[in-house]
């Protein structure tokens, strides 16, 4: 792949088409932080169960990740463009019924189509700018461009929702994706060629309920463990999840036409850059989520100064996927991503320091650092699947992609956040909590934010010295899964290295 004399070049046509397939995977991520900031007023005006709830927030992730493979593959079957403008008319018919939505029952079958909708985003654009850019060195900066709109929205996301929440109606946050789908819809023809796999068969429904059914299974259950810790009922899920995975690959040994081409893992840059991308993913959600748990709990900011103090950390991942084209002209991507996933370990080593209240700076460079390291893993791995896989297969490669990103995210989400509660849990108990009456003393083992909650009711002295005692305790907690997010990514780092010393991505120009 070094050699890219003879490659075409994009021209201007596919860079203005990159900017605007950029658009709404910006809105995709969005999406996925609005929705927390609007719990409240939809609370109090829709009055949810709190299973309504909790399907309201999930839903839409959830169908997300067990529709990536079978949106990716139809792609390549109906058209990559065709796909995209499919999803973007469904994605905007169903921000505006989210947004009118009357009950519960409304809002989370519409998020439930929004999250459908959103599944068609990342692996029809991904797979165009495989065939838009098939030049590598520009198809790298394509890449970091995409991945670069994805942290700009999870950035934005908090603030722009709570700009929108201070002055207009709930619904409002669900119709900022609408203009934006209309531009897509209107330019899209015009700017955006079409690709599809001339070889594909057709696509095998009972492959494509295999696939949602394990993978909603599998991150259901995650879901659950981080949020209620192990039980039954988690447990039964992912192994049920894991059970229809297997049937799902036996099954497509014997298709002509499978939804996944299992002869993509045969290549080993592509099945390198997989695991790297979960792994890495198993930290970094991990991580964002602990950090913004710190900012409010321990430190005491508001939800705007988290989101503000989040910011450079956003900022950081930015940056770090604009430098990648710089810098594979100079090194190899395996070399690339090796260096990176080491600069990401110094990031948590720094986040092993902070302690208590007063670790603000340290929280923030940790966090700058880490994202600065991850951003070139992500794109370089983005890159190396895509780039490793037939013009032909791109959609369901970009697919599986997508997929190992949602259950790396997952999987560290709830591996940490179980790991949070135990050190949590195992330090509050060997505390003496003197003027917490007994009937709280459950909810200020369990939780930081159960803790928090009791302080407020207790008076002067016994309410600051809970609190105390619980920041430290969770400090403690934050400390150990920064400590295990380091040492996971130094044995990444390490596996890259060994894993994609045949890679040969390098100097380009």
């Amino acid at each position: 792949m070094s050699d890219t004399a003879g490659t075409p070049r994009a021209t201007r046509r596919e860079w203005i088409g990159l900017a605007v397939i950029a658009l709404p995977c910006l809105l995709y991520s969005m999406d996925l932080t609005v929705m927390n900031l609007a719990v409240p007023h939809i609370s109090a005006d829709l009055k949810p169960t709190g299973a309504q709830l909790l399907w309201m927030v999930d839903i839409y992730g959830f169908m997300i990740a067990g529709s990536l493979i079978t949106m990716g593959t139809l792609g390549d079957r109906i058209g990559r463009r065709r796909l995209l403008l499919m999803g973007a008319a469904a994605f905007g018919i169903a921000s505006v019924l989210a947004a009118l939505s009357t009950t519960a029952g409304m809002l989370i079958a519409t998020r439930a189509l929004l999250g459908l909708a959103g599944a068609t985003l990342a692996p029809s654009t991904l797979s165009l700018i495989r065939n838009m850019f098939p030049n590598p060195e520009q198809r790298t900066v394509a890449i970091g461009v995409w991945i670069t709109s994805y942290s700009t929205g999870g950035a934005i996301g908090p603030l722009v929702g709570g700009l929108l929440l201070e002055h207009f109606w709930w619904g409002s946050v669900f119709l900022v994706s609408v203009p934006v789908m209309v531009l897509l819809l209107v330019l899209g023809p015009a700017l955006l060629p079409e690709y599809r796999d001339a070889d594909a068969g057709p696509l095998d429904l009972p492959s494509a309920v295999q696939s949602l059914a394990a993978v909603l299974a599998v991150i259901y259950g995650l879901k659950r463990i981080a949020e209620d810790g192990v039980g039954w009922l988690p447990a039964v899920c992912i192994l049920a999840g894991l059970a229809i995975g297997a049937a799902f690959l036996r099954r497509q040994r014997t298709l002509t036409s499978p939804l996944i081409d299992l002869a993509l893992f045969r290549a080993p840059a592509f099945s390198a850059a997989l695991v790297i991308n979960t792994l890495s993913f198993f930290g970094a959600f991990g991580a964002f989520l602990f950090i913004a748990q710190y900012l409010q709990l321990v430190i005491g900011l508001s939800p705007l100064q988290a989101g503000l103090w989040s910011v450079p950390s956003a900022l950081g991942f930015i940056v770090g996927s604009m430098l990648v084209p710089l810098i594979v002209r100079h090194i190899s991507s395996g070399l690339a991503v090796v260096a990176a996933l080491a600069l990401s370990v110094v990031g948590f080593g720094v986040l092993t320091q902070v302690g208590g209240a007063s670790g603000l700076t340290i929280l923030v460079t940790g966090s700058v650092i880490f994202s600065l390291g991850l951003a070139p893993v992500v794109t370089l791995g983005t890159d190396l699947i895509v780039g490793s896989a037939p013009p032909g297969r791109a959609g369901a490669a970009a697919a599986i992609s997508e997929t190992s990103s949602e259950f790396g995210g997952a999987l560290g989400i709830a591996v940490l956040g179980s790991v949070v509660t135990a050190v949590y849990s195992h330090a509050m108990a060997d505390t003496v909590l003197s003027g917490v009456p007994p009937a709280a003393m459950q909810t200020v083992r369990s939780t930081l934010g159960g803790a928090v909650a009791v302080a407020a009711e207790l008076p002067g002295t016994s309410g600051a010295a809970l609190l105390d005692t619980s920041r430290d305790a969770f400090a403690q907690a934050f400390q150990v899964t920064a400590t295990i997010s380091a040492a996971l990514l130094l044995a990444t780092t390490i596996l890259a290295a060994v894993m994609l010393r045949q890679t040969r991505t390098s100097a380009v120009g």
